[in-house]
């Protein structure tokens, strides 16, 4: 096999990124390829030999492909998700003793414009929460998914992937092996807990009728098999949808946006959050900040003598 090939096996293997986030690293490290060795345009990545991929990660070049993708109009996002991708090829070739260093450490990228989180309050989902679970598995199911992912903080592929014996009810707690293979674990509330042990009876009397060898993962298909993560996506969408007061994006990441973004109106410290979201940096939990800001405001509005008309 060739470094392409190993690259993609050790972001599934030893990195485990998602399927979505190996092809979106395999596709931007193809797109560089394709700039860098135009004669090889018509052909598979994992054709191209290692020494001509070696040869074209040189500085110069990938400050041209930068120029490149401004040129196209690819966005500041886009670029920088680009070079990340990159970046991570070249450091993976470093540390196989095939780079003597990473080319893209010295590239400047562009500034990106500052994208505020978009949230629900828990009031706007209250009414949909505290309506009755149906012990129709399909609907217990779909109304868990969103609980949980609002209640934790979850991603939708870490959803995907949780297994019932991830959840510790004695402790309380869920344990999740998150991106980059790390181990968090996230605490589970008295009310969250007794609505996971009516999902799981749900849950159990399910698979009983459906499936011949149960799986252990805490969410199935209407077929009995493991949830996938496009499955999670569409679940979400389709409950948030049926709920009249909301509007926008109606995806798992906004769940996890507005369980962030709670925690913080409501006191917890900025580095807890950190470690529930399981961020590996603190800027990109710090980025919840500006809805506390907007909670601060309102209450200056409400309660300060000069702000009162």
């Amino acid at each position: 096999m060739g470094c392409l090939s190993d690259f993609t096996d050790y972001l599934k293997v030893r990195r485990r990124y998602s399927p979505r986030t190996v092809k979106l690293y395999s596709d931007a490290v193809g797109d560089f390829l394709r700039y860098a060795l135009p004669e090889r345009q018509n052909e598979a990545t994992s054709a191209i030999p290692d020494n001509e991929i070696l040869e074209v990660l040189r500085f110069q070049i990938i400050r041209g492909y930068v120029s490149n993708m401004m040129d196209r109009s690819l966005d500041a996002r886009t670029v920088n998700l680009h070079l990340s991708a990159l970046s991570t090829f070249c450091n993976y070739l470093v540390k196989q003793q095939k780079l003597p260093s990473n080319p893209v450490k010295g590239i400047v990228r562009p500034k990106e414009k500052k994208r505020l989180p978009s949230f629900f309050t828990p009031e706007a989902l209250k009414e949909y929460f505290d309506s009755p679970v149906s012990d129709d598995y399909p609907s217990a199911r779909n109304k868990m998914i969103v609980t949980l992912l609002f209640a934790t903080g979850l991603r939708r592929a870490e959803a995907a992937g949780l297994r019932t014996t991830d959840i510790d009810l004695s402790r309380h707690t869920i344990s999740i092996i998150g991106k980059g293979n790390k181990q968090r674990l996230i605490p589970i509330v008295d009310s969250l807990a007794e609505k996971i042990v009516d999902y799981l009876r749900i849950r159990q009397e399910f698979a009983n009728q459906k499936c011949q060898n149960p799986s252990d993962f805490f969410f199935l298909t209407n077929k009995g098999n493991p949830a996938y993560v496009e499955l999670i996506n569409r679940l979400v969408r389709k409950e948030l949808s049926s709920i009249k007061s909301l509007s926008g994006k109606m995806t798992p990441h906004i769940l996890r946006h507005s369980f962030a973004t709670a925690l913080l109106n409501n006191g917890a410290d900025i580095m807890s959050i950190k470690e529930v979201l399981g961020h590996s940096s603190l800027a990109a939990t710090e980025v919840y900040t500006h809805n506390s800001f907007e909670k601060l405001k309102e209450v200056y509005k409400t309660a300060h003598p000069r702000a009162r008309k």
